[in-house]
């Protein structure tokens, strides 16, 4: 990638779907890799990120390593709650992540996720790409609004990059 393309990506989030039960994520920050890597790892900053800004996540589990579970519960303004979980399968600092994630208002539907996360002289470019076990698992991911979702997370996480910077 060119200087000229990873500007084009500081601050939007792109989505691609490079397979039929792929989709792939790619966002750069203006923070460096620690810091980003920091804010996928630490219990206390999930909160100041994590979902739609009309919903409040807290971290009901998070035990970053290796076979460690993790799980998150989204509440919005009714009180409507949405839980997700995962396992951590490798965590490598600062660079990678991988997890399973599994909506459970769909339970049995697993995704896998690997995040990278790439130094770019003072930027981050944290690449997420989820498989799906079928392309209509990946499609209905599509469907439900994720790229709105997803950026707006994106967004959050930059503003609180900007704020702890």
């Amino acid at each position: 990638m060119t200087t000229d393309q990873q500007e084009t990506t500081t601050g939007v989030t792109v989505l691609s779907t490079p397979s039929d039960r792929e989709i792939v994520s790619e966002r750069v920050f203006d923070a460096p890799r620690d810091r980003v890597f920091a804010a996928y790892t630490d219990p206390e900053l999930i909160p100041q990120w994590w979902g739609p800004r009309r919903m409040t996540t807290i971290v009901d589990e998070m035990d970053v390593r290796p076979g460690g579970a993790w799980r998150f519960v989204s509440h919005d303004c009714n009180g409507d709650e949405q839980g997700f979980r995962g396992i951590y399968r490798e965590v490598t600092p600062p660079e990678r992540l991988v997890q399973t994630f599994e909506w459970e208002g769909m339970p049995g539907h697993v995704i896998v996720e690997t995040v990278t996360f790439e130094e770019l002289g003072g930027r981050t470019k944290v690449k997420t790409t989820s498989l799906f076990h079928t392309p209509e698992e990946r499609d209905g991911m599509l469907a439900s609004g994720m790229k709105s979702g997803l950026t707006e997370s994106h967004d959050r996480l930059a503003e609180l990059l900007a704020k702890v910077g």
